[in-house]
């Protein structure tokens, strides 16, 4: 403790003796509808961050555009929104750039799996190490109820009234699909302990965490998760000592199913199960290679950077 020149006591804290808490975390006020389950996502990633004490000034959200989207600014760390469906390569820019950083990406259905999906496949085969999460409602809720490619067959929405025609798309399939997929996950934001235990799990992994977060759109598809809430029984857990267990929810949730995230195999029968919403770790393997082993770039202060915009700048003088 030091004194200043008005005799008033000043503490002197060591920035490595401070403990963030969840409300460190918390930014602008949420704007979401009362209800969306993007409510509960946030509240588990702002426990996430404090659990594992991530700095915010080292922390970065990205986004693309949605709903969803608007997570970067509910939150007190950096942020970027992006545009719809580009999200992944941002990340990508910088986690290559600066890998001191901890990068988590946030998107919708429509966002990820639509405009986005020639990114996101390719990120999930760069493997970068990102933590990215998709919140899938199942239909354009930010534009006001579009089908979307996760949209269930038969779903009525403003762009087809009489329902989606096509099956909706399994992005658990298709991720687990991908050349060098190192990590998938399911989870739900209405079973929060489960959700936090995914997040915080993927967090631990070395390389992309992919993880597909089921989401109710109180608004516009409030309809496509009712039975999965309505009734326990038609909800698996998937445990294993290398995935997640969440021991309280035991009683809730008696379908408890050994799941061994090692096996491919087992994890695509799983992702293409349509008998039940499956929750857990379906895949995981910390030795794939990443991208930021291979493809490396030379860290630069803040003069050597300025120095290589002037010179890029000056190629264009007239």
């Amino acid at each position: 403790m030091t004194l200043h020149s008005g005799h008033l006591p000043v503490l002197e804290l060591n920035a490595e003796d401070y403990e963030y808490e969840m409300s460190d975390y918390e930014g602008a006020r949420a704007r979401w509808c009362p209800g969306c389950g993007d409510h509960s996502i946030l509240t588990a990633v702002q426990r996430l961050l404090a659990a594992e004490q991530l700095a915010p000034e080292n922390t970065v959200f990205v986004s693309g555009i949605g709903c969803s989207s608007r997570l970067p600014h509910y939150l007190k760390t950096y942020g970027f929104h992006g545009i719809h469906g580009r999200a992944l390569p941002i990340a990508t820019g910088i986690r290559l750039h600066r890998p001191d950083l901890t990068v988590f990406v946030v998107m919708g259905d429509g966002d990820c799996t639509s405009i986005g999906a020639g990114h996101w496949v390719h990120a999930m085969r760069y493997n970068l190490d990102l933590v990215v999460m998709l919140l899938d409602n199942g239909i354009y809720g930010l534009t006001k109820q579009q089908t979307s490619p996760t949209t269930p067959q038969g779903f009525r929405s403003n762009t087809q009234p009489r329902g989606s025609w096509l099956p909706p798309l399994n992005p658990l399939q298709i991720a687990l699909g991908v050349t060098n997929a190192s990590f998938v996950a399911q989870t739900a934001e209405w079973v929060p302990a489960h959700l936090y235990a995914t997040l915080r799990a993927a967090r631990q992994h070395r390389g992309l965490s992919f993880v597909r977060i089921l989401q109710r759109c109180p608004i516009y598809s409030s309809a496509v998760y009712l039975e999965a809430v309505q009734h326990p029984a038609n909800i698996a857990m998937l445990v294993h000592d290398d995935g997640v267990v969440v021991h309280e929810l035991d009683k809730i949730y008696t379908n408890q199913v050994a799941h061994d995230p090692h096996d491919l195999d087992a994890a695509r029968r799983i992702a293409g199960a349509t008998d039940r919403v499956n929750l857990g770790v379906l895949f995981r393997d910390g030795s794939k290679p990443r991208y930021e082993e291979t493809r490396r770039v030379p860290p630069r202060t803040q003069a050597e950077r300025v120095a290589l915009i002037d010179a890029e700048l000056d190629r264009y003088a007239i």
